[in-house]
C-alpha cells in the first residue's frame, strides 16, 4: 500500500495561486485594520476611543458568523469544492464594502457612529465568509503533513506581506490623486494628512486587485482530504470540536493570551506618524518588521524539523518578549536623541528583530489547528475542518480587534490626537504609543506560551496519526 503521507501531492501552480490569493486577501484584512480608525478619526471627525469600541463590539457580533460558515462548509456536497464555493461567494460582498467603509458621509454624532458600525458589521461577515474557508483549505490541499506544513509556511508569508500592502499602495496613491498629500515628511517638509479621495482610492484599488487575487484559490487549488464520515454536522457537533479537542483547545487559550500581538499592526499609522513625522512612513516601519517576519516563517519549518511545532512556538514567543522589551527600551533613549547614529541604527535593528518572532503567531496556529482536526478525526471519525477554522478565525478577528482597541485607548490616552493638532509630539507621547507597539505585545507573548506546554501532537504521535487516517481513507475508497 502506497502512502500517502509521504507522497508529494501539490504543484507549483496550486502553491502560488493559494499564496497570492492569501497575499490578496490579507491585503484587504491589513488597509482596514491601519487605516480605518485613522480615517474615521481625520476625516469624518470621529472620537478613536469610541471608534476603537465600536469596531470591537463589530467583531463580537459577527462573530455569530463564524460558526455558521464554518458550519455552511462542513455540510457543503458542492462539486466545486466545499472551501472554494464559499471563498467565491465572499468575493463580490467583500469588494463593495471595502470602498464603501472608506466613504466620506455628512453624518454626524450618533448617524456617524451608527454609519461607521453596519457598514464594518456588515465587511466582517463578508470577510468572515472568505476567511474561513480560505485559512480552512490548508488542512485540505494534501494529506503529506510535511507538505502541509510547507505550504501553510509559504502561503503565510505571502498572508503577512499582504497585511502591510497597504504600507506600499497609500504613498503610490497619494502621488496620483490631485492635490494629495505629500509622501515624504523629511527635513523642510510639512506632510499633509492623507484627504478624504485617497484614502477611498486606495480602498478601491486593494478590494479590486485583493479579490482578483483571492479568487485564485478556487480557481486553481484542488481539495484532496475528504471526510470519509457521511454523517452530518450538526451545533452540537461544532462544540464538541473544541470542547472535546483538547490540542485545538490549547491552541485557542494561546492565541487569547497573546492577543496583544496584533496590537501593533492596529497603531502601526500613529506609530509612524508620532516617530517618524509622517503616516506616510509607516512603510518604514512595516517593512523592516516584515522582513524579519519572512525570515521567520522561511525559517519556521526547519525549526519544526529540528524540534517539534510545540517547541518551535515556545522558543518564538520567549525570544519575541526580550526582542520586544529591548527594542523599547532602545526607543526611549532614540527619541531624546535621535542625532545619535548609534542609537538610530539600534532602533531600526530592534524592529527586525522583534519581527524574527511572527512566525509564532501567524504559522504556528494554522499547522496545529490542522493537526489537531486530523486528531479529532482520527479519535471521533467525524472531520471538523469548518468548525475549527471558524473558531480559529474567530479568535484570530476578536484578537486582532481586543489588540487594535487597547492600542487605540493608548493612543488617545497619549495625548496623540492633541500633539496632532499642535503639530509636535512629546517623548513622553512617544513612550507611551511605544510601549503599546513593542514592549506590552512583548509581555502578552510570553503568557501564551503557558498552555503551549500541554500540547502534544508533535513527533511520533502526529505521525502515527497521519498514517493511520490515510489508511482508512484508502479502505474506505
Amino acid at each position: 500500500m502506497t502512502d500517502v503521507t509521504k507522497q508529494k501531492h501539490l504543484n507549483f501552480k496550486e502553491i502560488a495561486a493559494y499564496s497570492l490569493g492569501l497575499f490578496g486577501f490579507q491585503a484587504i484584512v491589513g488597509l482596514l485594520n491601519s487605516y480605518q480608525a485613522e480615517f474615521d478619526g481625520s476625516i469624518l471627525g470621529a472620537n478613536v476611543s469610541v471608534v476603537a469600541i465600536l469596531i470591537l463590539v463589530a467583531k463580537i457580533v459577527s462573530a455569530v458568523a463564524d460558526p455558521v460558515v464554518g458550519n455552511i462548509v462542513d455540510r457543503s456536497k458542492s462539486k466545486n469544492g466545499k472551501f472554494k464555493s464559499m471563498i467565491l461567494y465572499s468575493i463580490a460582498p467583500l469588494l463593495i464594502f471595502t470602498a464603501v467603509v472608506f466613504v466620506k458621509v455628512p453624518f454626524k454624532g450618533v448617524g456617524l457612529y451608527a454609519w461607521i458600525f453596519i457598514t464594518y458589521l456588515i465587511w466582517s461577515i463578508a470577510m468572515t465568509m472568505g476567511d474561513v474557508p480560505s485559512q480552512g483549505i490548508a488542512s485540505v490541499l494534501t494529506p503529506n503533513p510535511t507538505e502541509r506544513t510547507n505550504v501553510v509556511s509559504i502561503s503565510n508569508t505571502f498572508k503577512q506581506v499582504g497585511f502591510s500592502a497597504c504600507v506600499v499602495i497609500v504613498p503610490i496613491v497619494c502621488l496620483i490623486v490631485p492635490g494629495g498629500s505629500q509622501v515624504f515628511g523629511f527635513e523642510g517638509e510639512t506632510d499633509t494628512p492623507m484627504i478624504a479621495s485617497e484614502y477611498f482610492w486606495v480602498a478601491v484599488l486593494t478590494a479590486v486587485l485583493g479579490c482578483i487575487l483571492f479568487a485564485l484559490i478556487p480557481m486553481l487549488n484542488k481539495e484532496r482530504v475528504t471526510n470519509i464520515s457521511n454523517e452530518k454536522t450538526t451545533a452540537k457537533d461544532m462544540i464538541a470540536a473544541l470542547k472535546n479537542n483538547k490540542p485545538f483547545m490549547l491552541v485557542i487559550v494561546s492565541y487569547f493570551l497573546g492577543f496583544g500581538r496584533q496590537m501593533a499592526m492596529g497603531i502601526q499609522v500613529q506609530a509612524a506618524t508620532v516617530i517618524l513625522g509622517s503616516q506616510n512612513l509607516v512603510a518604514v516601519l512595516g517593512i523592516v518588521t516584515a522582513i524579519g517576519s519572512m525570515i521567520s516563517m522561511a525559517l519556521c519549518p526547519m525549526l519544526i524539523k529540528k524540534m517539534n511545532e510545540r517547541n518551535a512556538y515556545i522558543l518564538l514567543s520567549v525570544y519575541g518578549f526580550a526582542a520586544s522589551i529591548l527594542s523599547f527600551v532602545v526607543g526611549h533613549f532614540w527619541f531624546s536623541n535621535p542625532q545619535n547614529t548609534v542609537l538610530t541604527i539600534l532602533f531600526y535593528a530592534s524592529l527586525f528583530l522583534i519581527g524574527l518572532q511572527f512566525g509564532a503567531v501567524t504559522l504556528m496556529p494554522m499547522i496545529m489547528t490542522a493537526d489537531a482536526v486530523d486528531y479529532y478525526e482520527h479519535e471521533t471519525g467525524k472531520r471538523m475542518e469548518g468548525a475549527c477554522y471558524s473558531i480559529l478565525t474567530l479568535t484570530i478577528k476578536v484578537c486582532l480587534a481586543l489588540g487594535t482597541a487597547l492600542g487605540l485607548i493608548f493612543v488617545q490616552a497619549s495625548g496623540y490626537y492633541e500633539s496632532l493638532s499642535a503639530g509636535t509630539f512629546t517623548n513622553n507621547t512617544k513612550d507611551i504609543i511605544f510601549f503599546a507597539y513593542t514592549a506590552l505585545p512583548g509581555i502578552l507573548a510570553l503568557l501564551s506560551i503557558i498552555p503551549m506546554f500541554k500540547y502534544d501532537i508533535v513527533g511520533e504521535k502526529k505521525a502515527k496519526i497521519s498514517s493511520e487516517l490515510a489508511a482508512r481513507r484508502e479502505k474506505a475508497e
